[in-house]
C-alpha cells in the first residue's frame, strides 16, 4: 500500500482534530477524502506528509513512518495545501525553478516547461504571479507539486475558488496525472468532481464514517431501486404494485408521478421476472431504468448519521 495508517489521531490540546482513522489506498488509486468544515480532513493531509506530529497512532506512506521517517516522506511525496503561498515577485518560470532546483530535478527547465504547457500558463511564464488571477496562481501551485515527478501526490481542495475553466483545467490535468499510475490523495468539497474522479471516497467526521467506492456506497445506503415508466396506469395503480409485489427478491414496491418504483435484491436478476409479472398485469411499459442516487445524497445520510449519533453520545 502506498499509504497505511491504523488509529491515526491528532489532538490540539484537549480538542480533538482526528480520532482513530484507518485506511489504505492502493498504488494509482485516486482517493478523495469528504467531510464538513473542522472534519480534520487538512490535518490528515499534515500528518500524512509529515508536516505535523501524530499524536498516537501510526502511518506509513511509500514504506516510510511518517513519525521517523518525515524526511524521507516529504521527499518523495507531492502537496497542494488549500492556501498554497507563492513568492509574488517572481515570475512563474522563476518560482518554478527555485523549487525544480530545491528537489533536485534531473533537468530542471525542460520540468518547469512541461508543467507550464500542461497546465496552459506557458505564454504567461514570464509574468510575476502576484498579478495571476486565483486559478492561474492555483495552476502554479499544483505545477510546483509535480515538478519531481512525485509517485503520491496530495492535494488539498485543488479547485476551490477557481471559476470553472480553471477547475476544468485541473480535473482534466487529474485525470490524466491517474492514466499514468500515479497516486492521488484529495480533498474536496466538490462532491460531483469526487464521484466522477475517484476510485474510492472516505467520508471524515473527525472519525471514519466510511470508506468505499462511490457506488458501492450509494447501493449500501440506499439499496438499488428500479423505475418502470408506464404509459398509463388506467386506474390499475393497486394490481400492478401487487403484482411487482409478488416477484421474488423484491422488497418495496412504490408509486411516484406515474412511475413504479420497486426496491429489490439483485435488479439484474430479478428485472426480467418483474417485467413479464408487470405485463402479464396488463401493464404497458416505456422504460425500464435503475435509479441514480447522487454521492450528494450518500454524502449528507453519512454526515447526519454521523451528526446524530455524536449527540446521542453527548447527551448520555
Amino acid at each position: 500500500m502506498v499509504i497505511a495508517t491504523d488509529q491515526l489521531t491528532r489532538r490540539f490540546g484537549r480538542n480533538v482534530a482526528v480520532q482513530d482513522v484507518s485506511l489504505d489506498v492502493a498504488r494509482g488509486e485516486l482517493f478523495a477524502l469528504l467531510g464538513p468544515n473542522g472534519a480534520g480532513k487538512t490535518t490528515t493531509v499534515r500528518m500524512l506528509a509529515s508536516l505535523i506530529e501524530i499524536t498516537s497512532g501510526s502511518a506509513s506512506v511509500l514504506g516510510y513512518d511518517v513519525a521517523t521517517q518525515g524526511g524521507e516522506v516529504r521527499a518523495r511525496v507531492g502537496l497542494l495545501t488549500e492556501s498554497p503561498g507563492l513568492y509574488e515577485r517572481l515570475s512563474a518560470w522563476d518560482k518554478l525553478m527555485v523549487f525544480a532546483l530545491l528537489y533536485d530535478v534531473a533537468q530542471p527547465e525542460a520540468a518547469v516547461e512541461r508543467y507550464l504547457k500542461l497546465l496552459e500558463l506557458w505564454d504567461r511564464r514570464d509574468e510575476v504571479t502576484g498579478n495571476f488571477s486565483k486559478g492561474m496562481k492555483q495552476k502554479v501551485a499544483v505545477a510546483r507539486a509535480l515538478l519531481h515527478e512525485p509517485p503520491l501526490v496530495f492535494l488539498d481542495e485543488p479547485t476551490s475558488g477557481l471559476d470553472p475553466a480553471s477547475a476544468k483545467t485541473v480535473r482534466d490535468f487529474l485525470a490524466e496525472l491517474k492514466s499514468e499510475g500515479r497516486t492521488i490523495f484529495l480533498t474536496t468539497h466538490n462532491l460531483s468532481e469526487a464521484e466522477r474522479l475517484a476510485d474510492r471516497i472516505a467520508v471524515l467526521n473527525r472519525e471514519l464514517v466510511a470508506v468505499d467506492t462511490p457506488r458501492q456506497l450509494q447501493r449500501r445506503l440506499f439499496g438499488r431501486t428500479t423505475l418502470v415508466r408506464l404509459e398509463s396506469a388506467d386506474g390499475s395503480e393497486a394490481i400492478l404494485q401487487r403484482a411487482a409485489g409478488g416477484v421474488d427478491g423484491v422488497q418495496e414496491v412504490g408509486w411516484r408521478g406515474g412511475v413504479l418504483e420497486v426496491r429489490s435484491d439483485d435488479p439484474e436478476r430479478r428485472n426480467p421476472d418483474l417485467v413479464a409479472a408487470l405485463v402479464g398485469a396488463g401493464a404497458r411499459i416505456v422504460s425500464v431504468s435503475e435509479e441514480e442516487v447522487s454521492l450528494e445524497d450518500v454524502y449528507l445520510r453519512l454526515v447526519d448519521e454521523e451528526d446524530r449519533k455524536l449527540r446521542e453520545e453527548g447527551a448520555a
